[in-house]
């Protein structure tokens, strides 16, 4: 039985939104959100009844704004609205990521500040609540006049004339419309507009992006102190004090993780006295304050994106009368505005990319630093016979490679932009392919991760009979259930794939869960 969450309108929370992308929720409106859908779509519905020129509604769009629309056209404006600005290439934009704009679309709409009928909003949730994906090429949104394309590929769907997706697959939605029992919709005034107007798709996608990182975030908190403890670091650059007096709530979070993580470690206790190293490198003794940087990005992220899926990102908007004190002639009123454009999500995006590169970033030289016999004071290359083997030397090339490759990806969206609609739009976000680049950055920091994870615990077997902490044997110990350690080289890439699977899918996260008494990530930020 699938649970239900009731969308309230500008109160999604982050918690909802992680469940709704997990795809195991049914969606609702509350019935107190209904009436204000239906005063403002009196007003639109007065516009289109009118003669004065109301964008959106009896002209054209973008540089065609100053074309007036007939009234026996208006419902034929919008359908063509939608087919004319399908136009999207490339791959499938992820379930994931279509489940989100429904609800968010959803979500916006029913705030009632766009002038759509209800149905449009029940019909967005039929279609989420049968499991059905609409088919939505990944490429061809500036993020700005609102995700147009991805939406309008969405929207084509809805009225049985796009496609869906499933089981990988493309098939027409008009069947598996029919097939769930959903009506197609049939466009009124301002609704097609009202549909592609906004930033839900870049803001699905960053959603995606920040909720598909926490495990692998989690993961690089775990197997940072791992490499700790196989390179017999220090834990004094933990201490509370330290980081305390610089007052960063990233960074004092971090600290407090390895503390736990590293806590009753053997492997600790064997060289708190008698090591003649004075202070650790930098990629061990400065992970709170570099990866306490990052967990602070991505917190803001995660607020804007909170604030940006609560948010009404349609043009024009559309305000109904007042409930109270209005006039017998206030008829409400349609403002045009830019709400549309993405550069909240944008920003918070390119932030997001810097934090994902630099988690990888210092897990890279923390694997340069586990193969240097001069620094870690372990065998050259993690192997016991250096020469005939090369151990971990060319898996660490990898891993130089996905970090340098991340730097490229890491380069600000957000500082390019294209006009478009013959100069009527003129500045433009980039935010969609913000957002979008992020999974490729993810997908290779958590390669890397799962290259330092096989390094960490090779470099633990050279300190047996010692015992890490319990938390990181639990963490060696899961690694080992199906990766035997290397005594002689052989075939690595299938070691990496499962590391990184466990960076990904959440075994390393379950954990650094059970720690108690820490501050979550970003979901309790």
């Amino acid at each position: 039985m699938l649970a239900n969450i009731t969308i309230e309108p500008g109160h999604l929370t982050l918690e909802q939104l992680q469940a709704i992308h997990a795809g195991v929720q049914q969606l609702a409106l509350p019935a107190s959100s209904r009436n204000i859908i239906r005063a403002s779509q009196q007003v639109v519905q007065g516009a289109a009844d009118g003669n004065a020129p109301v964008y959106g509604v009896n002209t054209g769009f973008g540089k065609l704004a100053n074309q007036r629309i007939s009234k026996a056209q208006l419902d034929t404006l919008q359908l063509n609205l939608i087919r004319s600005h399908s136009v999207g290439v490339g791959e499938p934009l992820a379930p994931e990521v279509v489940r989100l704009m429904l609800a968010l679309k959803a979500a916006s709409l029913a705030r009632g500040y766009s002038g759509v009928r209800e149905v449009v909003i029940d019909t967005l949730l039929a279609v989420h609540n049968a499991g059905l994906v609409p088919y939505v090429p990944s490429q061809g949104s500036v993020g700005a006049s609102g995700d147009l394309a991805p939406l309008a590929h969405m929207t084509l769907a809805l009225i049985g004339e796009g496609d869906m997706l499933q089981d990988g697959k493309r098939v027409p939605a008009a069947a598996a419309l029919q097939k769930a029992g959903i009506t197609p919709l049939t466009l009124g005034a301002k609704e097609g507009l009202a549909l592609i107007n906004g930033t839900q798709t870049s803001t699905a996608l960053a959603l995606h992006a920040l909720l598909s990182f926490e495990p692998v975030l989690e993961a690089a908190l775990v197997i940072g102190a791992l490499t700790v403890d196989a390179a017999r670091g220090s834990d004094g650059p933990f201490d509370p004090r330290i980081h305390a007096l610089r007052g960063q709530p990233g960074q004092i979070d971090v600290a407090a993780y390895y503390r736990a993580l590293l806590q009753g470690s053997a492997i600790r206790h064997s060289h708190v006295d008698g090591d003649d190293r004075v202070q650790d490198p930098y990629s061990l003794r400065c992970q709170p304050q570099v990866v306490g940087a990052c967990l602070d990005q991505l917190r803001h992220g995660a607020l804007v994106l909170l604030r940006e899926a609560n948010a009404v990102t349609d043009n024009p908007l559309v305000f109904a009368p007042s409930d109270t004190g209005a006039s017998s002639s206030d008829h409400g009123a349609m403002v045009s505005g830019g709400n549309f454009h993405a550069e909240p999500v944008a920003l918070a995006a390119d932030g997001m990319a810097l934090a994902i590169a630099e988690v990888g970033a210092i897990a890279e030289r923390r694997i340069a630093m586990l193969i240097d016999s001069g620094v870690s004071r372990l065998p050259p290359f993690l192997t016991a016979d250096a020469g005939l083997n090369s151990g971990f030397m060319i898996a660490h090339v990898t891993a130089a490679a996905l970090a340098s490759e991340n730097k490229s990806l890491a380069h600000p969206a957000s500082v390019d932009s294209l006009p478009t609609s013959a100069n009527q739009e003129d500045h433009v976000s980039m935010a969609t392919f913000a957002a979008r680049r992020l999974q490729a950055m993810i997908s290779n920091t958590a390669n890397i991760l799962g290259i330092e994870l096989l390094a960490a615990a090779q470099g633990i077997e050279f300190l047996r009979p010692l015992q890490s902490s319990a938390a990181l044997e639990q963490a060696h110990a899961l690694l080992r259930q199906q990766i035997p350690a290397m005594a002689q080289d052989r075939f690595l890439a299938p070691d990496i794939e499962h590391a990184a699977t466990l960076v990904r899918n959440g075994s390393l996260s379950r954990i650094f869960r059970t720690l108690p008494d820490l501050p979550k990530l970003w979901l309790a930020a």
